[in-house]
């Protein structure tokens, strides 16, 4: 990478493994800046669910990406990703090209659990929540795993728990260490 920082830390996974959670802790813990591509789309375009509804999901994609590019450019950061960002290759190649993804993977009930009464927030939970959770798990899970660098099992630890295994697996300082 000739010499240039980037984002530390990609975080990506399904809708409710943890990433905006982990992602903010990470950053509490490291002193880094934190981002979050959905938060961004939102606060340029506005809410996602009306993106999906007045636009289809292929635009919301593209306006994804173009947070990706953005937030891809800056250095020593923690980003936080939608949990159908690396599902579009241009992205998980600029992710990859600049830090090092990490995989949050959550089972099915997890996920559920946290997120199945969500699906006027979230627009790919609309209808049979549970039975659309694992198709996504299914589809998903081999993009996810083909792009990270470090895998964790999120089911039955905490946000501080994955975000200090994150810093010991990247040797990430803690605030005020060096």
């Amino acid at each position: 990478m000739s010499g240039m920082r980037r984002p530390v830390a990609v975080i990506i996974g399904m809708m409710g493994a943890g990433k905006t959670c982990v992602g903010i802790k990470l950053s509490e813990l490291t002193g880094m800046r934190w981002y979050d591509t959905d938060e961004m789309v939102v606060g340029k375009y506005g809410k996602i669910a009306d993106i999906f509804e007045y636009y289809g999901e292929p635009h919301f994609r593209t306006l994804e990406t173009e947070m990706v590019r953005q937030v891809a450019a800056e250095n020593d950061c923690v980003v936080s990703t939608g949990g159908g960002c690396l599902l579009r290759p241009e992205n998980a190649y600029v992710f990859k090209e600049s830090g090092k993804i990490v995989f949050l993977r959550t089972s099915a009930d997890t996920v559920f659990r946290r997120v199945g009464h969500t699906g006027a927030d979230r627009p790919l939970l609309k209808g049979a929540a549970f039975e659309k959770i694992n198709d996504l798990l299914r589809a998903r899970t081999p993009v996810y795993e083909g792009c990270a660098d470090f895998i964790v099992d999120t089911d039955d630890k905490t946000v501080e728990e994955i975000a200090l295994c994150i810093m010991k697996e990247f040797s990430l300082p803690q605030r005020g260490q060096k």
